[in-house]
């Protein structure tokens, strides 16, 4: 089968196009005809080495897929084996959930990785709750565009957007934020100040600065919540009596752990899937590349040239 195979770690050029006998599945695995596979952040992290927990050479990147088993159109994460880069992967029978015909394979990738880390910052890193004011970060990427329309679906009262470009910042607007301000982290704290008089949550995926600037727009009792390091300049440390002052809290988030609770990936991602069926929410799809040029993906996606979700096409 036609595959994308990691032999060393590095930037995008280690993707490289190959031939390769197809997966077996074992006990409990679905053997999947893979029709789209995502590409994320992550990916790229685990391409460079620096993904948490570490990944063996050489390896398949990609951990989402949507595809057919003999007579289901299944969506799944395949975080314990990778392999999503290519024609045939194959996924844990658990996790498998079946896509409403109404949603497209770009839209059902976008809900498995980012529309879940969307709901569960929301619901139960943030505690949002009605009629609060959220910031979003990032919010013409994968996960910020469905947080802003998540954000007003779960009743907040305002949602500022960030985003680096004017027509980010537009995108997010037509997606239902209340305001966009550019996120150069230059200003960053006065231009969301001047749109409202503080808020209280801010979701960052970016790190470095833009995050240390998001905890000076936040009010008494505010949270952040940061779920990655995209600008790729660290998580900077936050000092506890600085928090107490306004009685700040500060979150990290993971997804994986977070979809072996109860409740944390079957019932909210069926809900998703339901919600976009039904056009209630539209999650982003960005550009389909070939298999054969993931490499350009990951270019593309750490350039900054995207929005929304990506996905190859094998």
């Amino acid at each position: 089968m036609r595959a994308i195979q990691v032999t060393q770690f590095g930037g995008p050029e280690v993707l490289v196009p190959t031939e390769l006998d197809p997966p077996v599945a074992g006990p409990d695995q679905l053997l999947v005809e893979v029709s789209a596979a995502g590409v994320n952040f992550a990916d790229t992290h685990r391409t460079d080495g620096s993904y948490r927990g570490g990944v063996k050479l050489p390896f398949v990147p990609g951990v989402e897929i949507v595809g057919r088993t003999n007579d289901r159109r299944i969506l799944s994460p395949i975080f314990e084996t990778g392999g999503g880069y290519a024609e045939c992967a194959v996924a844990p029978a658990h996790r498998a959930v079946d896509v409403p015909d109404e949603v497209s394979d770009g839209q059902a990738l976008a809900l498995l990785i980012q529309g879940l880390t969307a709901w569960h910052v929301l619901k139960n890193s943030a505690r949002l709750s009605p009629g609060e004011t959220v910031l979003v970060n990032a919010a013409a990427g994968g996960v910020g565009s469905l947080a802003v329309q998540l954000a007003k679906y779960f009743g907040a009262g305002q949602v500022i957007a960030t985003a680096s470009t004017a027509d980010k910042r537009e995108l997010a607007l037509e997606l239902g934020a209340d305001v966009a301000v550019d996120n150069n982290p230059d200003g960053y704290a006065e231009r969301v100040l001047e749109a409202t008089d503080g808020v209280d949550v801010v979701l960052d995926s970016t790190g470095g600065p833009t995050m240390l600037a998001g905890l000076e727009c936040l009010k008494g009792f505010g949270r952040l919540v940061n779920y990655g390091n995209a600008g790729r300049e660290g998580r900077p440390s936050v000092d506890p009596s600085a928090l107490a002052q306004r009685n700040l809290s500060v979150a990290g988030f993971w997804l994986v752990p977070a979809m072996d609770l109860p409740g944390g990936y079957v019932e909210p991602l069926t809900e998703l899937l339901a919600l976009t069926a039904a056009k209630k929410l539209s999650p982003l799809v960005g550009a389909e590349y070939p298999l054969e040029e993931a490499r350009r993906s990951h270019e593309d996606l750490l350039a900054r040239r995207t929005t929304g979700k990506l996905i190859l096409k094998p």
